[in-house]
C-alpha cells in the first residue's frame, strides 16, 4: 500500500472540526482568548488583564492561533486529485442531515500533553463514535500523506498504534487515541502550567457552561502555509429522534 504522496504538499488545506456557535458564550470565551475569529477571518483584542497576568500571552497563544478555536474531527489535509472543495461540502451537508446521538459533555478546562484546553470532565462513547465517523467518512478527501507531512509528526515519538494511525489516516490521534479538546494555549513549560490553568479554568467558570452538545460541524480552509484556518461553512448535527 502506498503511504505517501509526492514530496510537496498542496493547499488549499482543509479541516472538519467541531466548532461553537458563532456569538456564544463558547465561540467568544475561546476566540478572545486565541485573538482570532475563525468565522470572520479577524483579529480579537485579548480579555482585559489578561496581558498584566501574562505578559507574553501573545506567544504562548500562536500555536493554536492558526488554527481557531476548535476540536478536531478530522485533521487538516490536502484534497486528494479530482476532489473538490463544493464536493467536500456537500459531503459534510450530508453527514450532518444523518440522525445520529448528539454527544453531551460536560466542558471543563484541563491540561493535556503540556497544553491547555476545555475538554470533557468524563469519557463519552457518543463523541468517541462521532469523531471515528469523521475519520472514516471523509477519509477520501484526504491526499496521501507527504514524506515532510509524517516528518512533522516525529513519529518515532508516537506509539507504534500512532505511528500505524498516522500512515493509515494521516494522523495519529484517532479511533481509541482520539482525545476531544477545545485548544486555548500552545505546550507550556511546567512551571507556567499550573498558574495559568488557574486563571482560565477562573475565566471558564465565569462563562458558566455545565453542559455542551457536540452538535455542529464545520470545515476550515487554510490557503497557504502562512495563512490561518478559517471557516468556510458549519451545520448543525441532525438529533436522533
Amino acid at each position: 500500500m502506498r503511504l505517501y504522496s509526492a514530496p510537496m504538499a498542496t493547499f488549499p488545506r482543509y479541516a472538519i472540526y467541531h466548532a461553537a456557535a458563532p456569538g456564544t458564550d463558547l465561540d467568544r470565551f475561546g476566540a478572545q482568548l486565541l485573538g482570532y475569529d475563525a468565522y470572520s477571518g479577524e483579529d480579537l483584542p485579548f480579555p482585559e488583564g489578561i496581558m498584566q497576568i501574562a505578559p507574553d500571552w501573545r506567544d504562548l497563544t500562536k500555536d493554536p492561533r492558526k488554527y481557531g478555536f476548535h476540536a478536531t474531527l478530522k485533521a487538516p489535509m490536502s484534497l486528494s486529485p479530482g476532489k473538490t472543495e463544493p464536493e467536500l461540502l456537500a459531503a459534510c451537508e450530508a453527514f450532518a442531515a444523518k440522525p445520529r446521538p448528539i454527544p453531551v459533555i460536560t466542558p471543563v478546562v484541563g491540561s493535556i500533553s503540556g497544553f491547555i484546553a476545555v475538554v470533557p470532565a468524563a469519557p463519552s462513547p457518543e463523541l468517541e463514535r462521532l469523531a471515528e465517523d469523521c475519520t472514516r467518512e471523509f477519509d477520501s478527501f484526504r491526499a496521501l500523506l507527504t514524506p515532510e507531512d509524517r516528518a512533522r509528526r516525529n513519529p518515532s515519538d508516537l506509539t507504534p498504534r500512532q505511528r500505524e494511525y498516522l500512515d493509515r489516516w494521516g494522523y495519529p490521534y484517532v479511533m481509541e487515541e482520539f482525545r476531544f479538546h477545545m485548544t486555548l494555549t500552545g505546550r507550556l513549560a511546567a512551571e507556567r502550567r499550573e498558574p495559568i490553568l488557574t486563571m482560565l479554568r477562573n475565566s471558564f467558570s465565569a462563562v458558566g457552561l455545565k453542559t455542551l452538545a457536540i452538535d455542529r460541524i464545520a470545515v476550515f480552509r487554510q490557503e497557504n502555509a502562512d495563512s490561518r484556518f478559517r471557516i468556510v461553512k458549519d451545520w448543525q448535527l441532525h438529533r436522533d429522534a
